[in-house]
Formats: C-alpha cells, structure tokens, sequence
C-alpha cells in the first residue's frame, strides 16, 4: 500500500468518498479558525486563546451518507498524556459503561478470554471487561497514563501499550476487538478497517465491537455542538455497516446506544461478499441529504440565538456557567465567542483548575457555584440532567437550567 500522507489524503476524499469511492461530494458546511484539541485543556488563560487551530469543511457523500472533513490535517493533532476526555467521572455514564461491559461479556462469552482495546484512553473500561469475566486484556493509545501504583487490583489482566495500534502488533491477539470512540479520529478509517481485518486473519470466530457517534444526532436532531476538529469522520448507520462491510466484515447488529448518541456495531471476519453501495437504504440516505442541506442555516440560526440569550442574561444582571467542559462545552463556547459565560464546571478534576482552548473560560468544580451562586445553568449533554440538579440541589442552590 502507498504511503498516505495528508496532501494525497485531502486530495483522494475531495475527489472520492473514503468509503464507497463515489465522485459525488458537496461541502455543507464550513467552520473556520477552531481549536484542533478539545481535550487539551491548558494552564493559563493566554495559553488557551492561543491554542493551535484549524478549519473544518464538511462533505456529505449522497450515495451512502458519510460525512467527512475535507480540511482534516492529521499532522496538527498530537495524542499525548495531557490529552484528558473520559467521561467515567459521571454516575450515569459508570452505569452504561458496565451494562455494555456485562452485555459484551455475555454475547460472546467472554470469561477467561483474551480481549484487546483500541484507543482505551485511561483503561478503565478494559479494566472492567477484564475484572467482570476474569479475561486478559492489551490495550492501545498514546494518551494512556500509567496509574498502576494508584490502582493495584487487576494489574495483572492487563497491559497498556503506550501507542497507537497497527500491524506491528499483529502478535496481540483477541478473543473480541473493541474499539470505542476512536475511529472518527483516524483520518483514513477504510485503510484502518482492512488493516485490522489483515491481522485478524483466518480467525473468523474473533469479533470487533466498534462504538462511533451518532451522526444522525448531530445533523437531525442537532447536537450541533458535537462537530469538532478531533472528528475527521462522521457515520451515520449506513455509512458505518458499509465501511466494516468494505473492509472484510460481516455486519451482525448495529444498536443506538446512550439514548441514541452513539452507534455501536459488532462485526465478524468474513470471506463472503460485501454489500453494494447500491443496496443502500435509499428513504435513509436521502433523509440524511436533507437534513444535511439545511444544516448550515441552522447551525447559523441556533448560534445567534445563543448570543442573544446570554446577552439578556448579562442585561438582566444574572450569571451563567457551562456544565461539561468536553468537546459539546468546548465547541459551544468557541462558536457563539462569548464574554458572557467566565467559567466552566466539570466534575473531572483532572480538568478543574485548567482553561478552555480557545476562549480561555476557567474550569471550577462544581463545589465553586456554592460562592459563586449562578442563576442559569448550561447544561452541554442533557443524558447528565438527573445527575447535574441532584448535585446543585445538594449544594443549596435554585439556577435556571437551559440545554445548550
């Protein structure tokens, strides 16, 4: 395979859909001058205005609805320790993020089995496959950070490697491939896909389990906020099945997870044939066509709203906090470009303390709104609603909240 670089990158997805091949992109949408990391915080103030930043150009694929952002540079992201978005700090994402573990262990029977991570950010979810069902695990990223000392129970089902993974670990191999959150980073899933499907090989009872988000959520029932440099690729789950279909597997279920924002697809080996681009769902693909041309009057109308309601609350002499300083917070502050919102809230305390790239609010525990006494409430991802009031309302207070 030819070295892929990202000139002959951008140049092959600006003549050609990086999943079916089709010649029939149209570019969107456009968002100029954003930070590349929205899970890089920084240490000061200035340091986070003067974050790296980039451009993203979406393309939408009419043939089999995958979106991609022409103007993606791999080269200008850079995984490393610093690089902080778990989301296991919340309740209700420890309560998903078991009931998948236990629902994976069942379905493929998972107990004293080997499994391996791809993009496992700080293991725990590995962890979690691993202690449920007594299984051995490797998991693969960058951005893993070695807490063995703080953390002795289970060490040994484990191992992290700290890099991203690829066929020079083809030694590795798993009983089920899981892969969460990751492969609308990479900026040639395609490649990616048949590269896994050459290590796994004749070992057609292994199966992947891959979890992306949910692009319907963010071009249908606008999650604007979710549209971030980091993301290269967008899948809707048409786009998903024919890619892992392209790339050698057989698709056997395609779920909605965390109340429809991410689509998780689990996936097996296969020698038989591929689906057609041409079998297509096409009522669903042309739905997404749809939503996709009136996504950027949209996206313009929902920012100027934003502006003018933080206006009126600073007219009417009150203060607003975001709540969640992951990429929804991020991409929502640097859009609307706002002075009116000084802090951010985030329950992470590897976050707290540390400033948002791009518009340099300061992050605060939630213990922080006790003093400062907020009257409205931003709250990023409503999933987390329940979680957030019960938190305020221990801390004595009565906000306004609004989802963003």
């Amino acid at each position: 395979m030819n070295k892929v670089t990202a000139k002959n990158l951008k140049e092959s997805f600006e003549n050609a859909c990086p999943v079916c091949g089709s010649k029939q992109q149209r570019v969107f949408f456009k968002l100029l001058n954003v930070p590349v990391h929205c899970n890089v915080l920084w240490p000061s103030q200035e340091a986070a205005q003067n974050c790296p930043r980039g451009d993203i150009k979406l393309a939408f694929c009419p043939i089999c609805s995958f979106i991609v952002n022409l103007e993606f540079e791999p080269s200008r992201l850079e995984y490393i320790q610093t690089y902080e978005n778990p989301l296991d700090f919340s309740h209700r994402f420890q309560i998903y993020e078991r009931s998948l573990a236990t629902r994976l262990i069942k379905r493929y029977n998972l107990y004293g089995k080997n499994i391996i991570e791809i993009g496992c950010g700080k293991g725990h979810f590995l962890k979690l496959l691993c202690q449920l069902g007594n299984n051995s695990g490797v998991g693969f990223d960058p951005a893993y950070v070695d807490q063995e000392k703080q953390n002795e129970e289970g060490k040994d089902q484990v191992k992290f490697i700290q890099d991203f993974y690829s066929e020079r670990y083809r030694n590795y191999q798993g009983d089920l491939i899981v892969c969460r959150q990751t492969l609308e980073h990479i900026e040639n899933p395609q490649a990616f896909l048949n590269m896994l499907r050459r290590v796994i090989g004749n070992r057609l009872d292994a199966h992947v389990c891959f979890e992306v988000p949910n692009a319907l959520q963010t071009f249908r029932k606008l999650f604007v906020w979710d549209i971030i440099y980091e993301h290269c690729s967008y899948f809707t789950p048409i786009s998903l099945s024919l890619i892992f279909s392209l790339s050698g597997f057989r698709v056997c279920e395609l779920t909605e997870e965390y109340e429809g924002q991410f689509l998780c697809i689990h996936a097996a080996p296969s020698n038989q044939g591929i689906l057609n681009p041409d079998d297509m769902q096409r009522g669903e693909v042309n739905q997404t066509a749809s939503d996709v041309t009136s996504f950027a009057a949209t996206h313009q109308r929902k920012v100027e709203v934003w502006r003018r309601a933080l206006k009126q609350v600073e007219s009417g002499g009150q203060r607003a906090v975001v709540w969640g300083a992951g990429s929804k917070g991020v991409s929502f502050l640097n859009a609307l470009k706002s002075s009116q919102v000084e802090y951010v809230v985030d329950i992470n305390p590897n976050k707290q303390g540390k400033y948002v790239p791009g518009t340099g609010q300061q992050i605060v525990p939630p213990k922080f709104l006790h003093d400062y006494q907020p009257e409205v409430i931003i709250i990023m991802n409503p999933i987390y609603r329940f979680e957030i009031r019960n938190l305020t309302k221990k801390l004595g207070l009565a906000p306004k909240f609004v989802y963003a």
